[in-house]
């Protein structure tokens, strides 16, 4: 029987690349639901491709063309928030993938797991802002958390039973900007920022790993994904982006996981864990690779990561405030209301000004996001 899919954000990158896979296994998967945020055209394209059961388009404005342009199919058109928290608790459905941007993506994914639905998390702000509180959760539900982004897959498929970690290494490709000065990123435009050098990724993520914020996020799910501590996540500059990332054991041993930087992979392991799938996806070439390259990624020019894992330490709420205030700051920076490098300025200021909670129930991340929002808003000039 086919494994039936819920596409949390199909029409963004890891939602589009995800129909790649399923249209490649059609006889093993099929896509039961398909949401979107704003995306309506591309929603209904997909929906006449795939025929979803159900689609669901966050905003409500766009509803009227949803429903009127999918009259025809026998699919479920609905809308808002609301409808996508229901979406994910279908008895049909077996797999959840969570890959909508941002602290959006939170609720449902807490309503999939409360639902005992196999979650394939590409969304790592739901473990940046409540980590804890998805894990008590996870456990709670015994459900299977499995882990999308590249780099925490690496690590997963690198893990082996009874085998102690002693760190784990996350490659960064550096970005765009990993040999620019100081002075040089004070004037670097947005255009810029969003030429990624090896992944083809959505605007906000790849903003993200310009600033080495989004580095910062996946230290942060590390530590929730694989429980350990912030001392043993070590982040590498590796700018040909083959080695994923890897795991140091106790005894000294490394392993790797390589591969070409095509978030399909990922992708389908999440889906067929835990077998491994034949694809028709491209091939490492180790004749023609060339050089691998690792440095120390440089804190004083990329200032988010030394602040993710300062708010990693602190914990609580601090997460929270940090992810909701670089989601301000991003949006302004697309905008061109704020500067590359004041970016960090103001997520350091809303940092040190939101109320801090040590002990944060879900009720508090929600006025966390909230307050947070609005101070880094103010403080953008």
């Amino acid at each position: 029987m086919k494994k039936k899919i819920v596409i949390l954000g199909s029409t963004g990158s890891i939602g589009t690349q995800a129909l790649d896979v399923i249209e490649e296994h059609s006889d093993l998967y099929e896509a039961y639901a398909l949401t979107a945020n704003n995306s309506v055209d591309l929603l209904i394209k997909q929906a006449r491709k795939f025929l979803p059961e159900v689609v669901v388009i966050a905003n409500e404005e766009k509803y009227p063309l949803l429903k009127d342009a999918l009259s025809d199919l026998p699919i479920k058109a609905y809308a808002g928030a609301d409808a996508i928290c229901q979406i994910v608790q279908e008895k049909p459905v077996d797999i959840v993938l969570a890959s909508m941007v941002g602290y959006a993506g939170l609720r449902p994914t807490i309503e999939a797991i409360k639902a005992g639905k196999v979650i394939a998390l590409a969304n790592k702000e739901t473990l940046v802002v409540a980590g804890e509180l998805i894990n008590s959760l996870v456990n709670k539900y015994n459900v299977p958390l499995l882990p999308v982004d590249s780099e925490h897959s690496a690590i997963f498929q690198c893990l082996e039973m009874n085998n102690k970690i002693e760190k784990i290494i996350l490659t960064a490709s550096g970005g765009p900007f990993r040999k620019f000065s100081k002075e040089e990123l004070l004037h670097v435009t947005k255009e810029q920022a969003l030429k990624h050098p090896n992944w083809d990724m959505g605007a906000k993520i790849t903003i993200d790993s310009a600033s080495m914020m989004n580095k910062g996020f996946e230290v942060m799910e590390a530590k929730w994904l694989f429980g350990v501590s912030p001392e043993q996540i070590e982040v590498v500059v590796h700018p040909q982006s083959v080695i994923h990332s890897m795991v140091q054991f106790e005894d000294g041993a490394v392993k790797a996981q390589l591969g070409v930087p095509d978030m399909r992979l990922p992708i389908q392991y999440a889906f067929s864990y835990p077998n491994r799938l034949k694809s028709s996806f491209d091939r490492l070439d180790f004749t023609t690779m060339g050089n691998l390259t690792f440095e120390k990624p440089d804190l004083t020019r990329f200032r988010n990561l030394d602040l993710a894992y300062k708010a990693l330490n602190q914990g609580g709420n601090m997460p929270c405030i940090i992810n909701a205030a670089n989601e301000v700051v991003v949006d302004a920076f697309l905008h061109d209301k704020i500067s590359f490098l004041a970016m960090s300025d103001v997520i350091e200021n809303t940092m040190s000004k939101v109320a801090f909670i040590s002990k944060p129930t879900y009720e508090d991340y929600v006025n966390t996001d909230d307050e947070a929002r609005k101070l880094a808003a103010s403080l953008i000039k």
